[in-house]
């Protein structure tokens, strides 16, 4: 009876693998959700509309984005992180919501490290430091003498506490020692009005979020904060072309699902978004947002999202700001 039983049990064996590789094959066969964690038309929302029909294109299925905003982005993310690991729900997911709100906030809902399984990196946003035309602080030099001799009177808006904005202003600070002041607001648009009107000094904001103020000449951009330039102002150096050594900061975003997802549904989101991002009129749509088309592995994206915990999150310490 042995041999029999043995005989059974690896023809049972035999059986099951092919079905495994076959649901694996087939997903998805439902509709996706893609959860934005912040409110509709904002650049994060305007991201996930543009990504969605092509990805249903590819899968073969429909992504539905849905908007579940609050709490600086906390609440869709946590939604995610204690959703169903079967790939039918994905993230939306930022700088702020995956490596700085962890420290931000006391009560934190979600892990942002151990609670999502990483696709890809979809954005990198330069910050670009600028001030109304008016003026006349040209150059990063400028500014910082500017800001020196003038103590108090340089001050900087921001989205809030613990935003790209805030966080790039606060970098810049530490490195210069120039005694600049943080003003942050309920939100970019706020602190842009602003500046127009001559209420704060300067901004470092997101380049995509004030081209249309610099395209008018109404802002002044001095510097971008990124490595190397940026197509959309390709005139403007660098903060390291500035002087400002190693000064290296942008805004991005990628998109996550929850933890435990299997690995075969990872690669196909991550081959398809990879096809997306390599198409050129697609690349031409998303460089005209203000971002640079990104991409790569889940592995590269997970890698961005540990590092860049451990910088801002060391700089929200530093700086002590906390929020409930």
């Amino acid at each position: 009876m042995y041999p029999r039983a043995l005989a059974a049990l690896l023809l049972g064996t035999c059986c099951v693998v092919p079905g495994i590789a076959l649901a694996a094959d087939a997903w998805p066969t439902q509709p996706i959700r893609f959860v934005v964690p912040y409110p509709p038309g904002g650049p994060t929302d305007l991201m996930a509309r543009l990504i969605a029909e092509p990805l249903a294109q590819k899968l073969g299925t429909t992504v539905v984005v849905e908007n579940r905003a609050g709490a600086s982005g906390n609440i869709g993310s946590a939604h995610v992180a204690q959703a169903k690991p079967d790939g039918y729900t994905i993230l939306l997911a930022a700088s702020g919501n995956m490596s700085v709100n962890q420290t931000l906030f006391k009560n934190l809902q979600y892990d942002p490290i151990k609670d999502f399984a990483s696709i890809i990196q979809i954005s990198k946003f330069p910050l670009v430091l600028e001030v109304k035309s008016s003026t006349p602080i040209k150059t990063v030099q400028d500014y910082i003498n500017y800001a020196k001799a003038n103590p108090g009177k340089v001050t900087f808006g921001s989205a809030g506490n613990g935003s790209p904005q805030h966080l790039g202003g606060e970098l810049f600070k530490t490195i210069t020692q120039a005694p600049i002041q943080h003003i942050p607001y309920k939100g970019a648009g706020p602190a842009l009005t602003d500046l127009m009107g001559g209420h704060i000094f300067s901004m470092f904001d997101i380049l995509g979020s004030s081209m249309q103020y610099i395209n008018n000449k109404e802002f002044h951009p001095i510097a971008v904060t990124t490595a190397t330039r940026s197509k959309q102002l390709p005139d403007v150096p660098t903060m390291q072309e500035a002087g400002i050594k190693d000064f290296d900061y942008y805004a991005w975003h990628g998109i996550v699902t929850t933890a435990g997802t299997p690995d075969a549904v990872i690669k196909k989101y991550n081959t398809a978004l990879n096809e997306i991002f390599q198409d050129p009129e697609f690349a031409k749509r998303w460089e005209g947002i203000g971002s640079e088309v990104v991409g790569g592995t889940p592995e590269q994206f997970t890698k961005l999202v540990h590092s860049e915990a451990e910088r801002l999150g060391g700089l929200v310490r530093e700086l002590g700001v906390q929020l409930d």
